[in-house]
């Protein structure tokens, strides 16, 4: 294939794309199921981080204190959609899931790419529950057993990485600090 076949089958390409996107998004979305390529492209932001703005939160450990930045979801919506469809997180950054009560909390992996450890945490900001090394793409479902008023998801092996126990504390606006 030439360089010049290739620039006509870009061309091509985005000329359907603009002609799918002038006919209107009920058009668009379709063709989207059928094209994994074009799905894929629409998931690119996932793949690389994130959607919301970005909040910070501390864990005290033993070992000092961990600054992270997080992205923190409150409503329904944003607790089920969470990490799904993520590629990358920063070695620094993490996924707050806020609830509006102490209860006992389930999640699970579907749709999620990377290992992740799981930090449950009291109303008043205490580690109640850990579950580490969450497997990628897994519908079993992973329980605080315990009442947890949030969740932090963070990289696989950073609670072996800080020395994270139960009863170490994370300082963040959700715990009242």
């Amino acid at each position: 294939m030439t360089s010049s076949h290739t620039l006509g089958a870009s061309s091509k390409a985005l000329i359907r794309l603009v002609c799918l996107l002038s006919c209107g998004a009920s058009l668009w979305l379709p063709s989207l199921a059928i094209q994994p390529s074009a799905w894929d492209a629409v998931r690119a932001e996932d793949a690389v981080g994130p959607r919301l703005n970005l909040e910070k939160l501390d864990i005290v450990t033993s070992s000092g204190v961990h600054a992270f930045s997080v992205e923190v979801m409150r409503t329904a919506p944003e607790r089920e959609r969470g990490l799904m469809f993520r590629r990358f997180l920063a070695k620094d950054r993490g996924m707050l899931f806020e609830f509006k009560a102490e209860q006992v909390v389930t999640m699970w992996m579907k749709s999620t790419y990377l290992p992740l450890d799981m930090i449950f945490i009291s109303r008043t900001g205490k580690i109640v529950a850990v579950a580490e090394n969450a497997a990628p793409l897994s519908e079993k479902i992973i329980s605080s057993e315990v009442p947890a008023y949030a969740v932090l998801e963070v990289n696989a092996g950073t609670v072996a990485r800080i020395g994270l126990r139960i009863g170490d504390s994370v300082r963040h606006p959700s715990f009242g600090q």
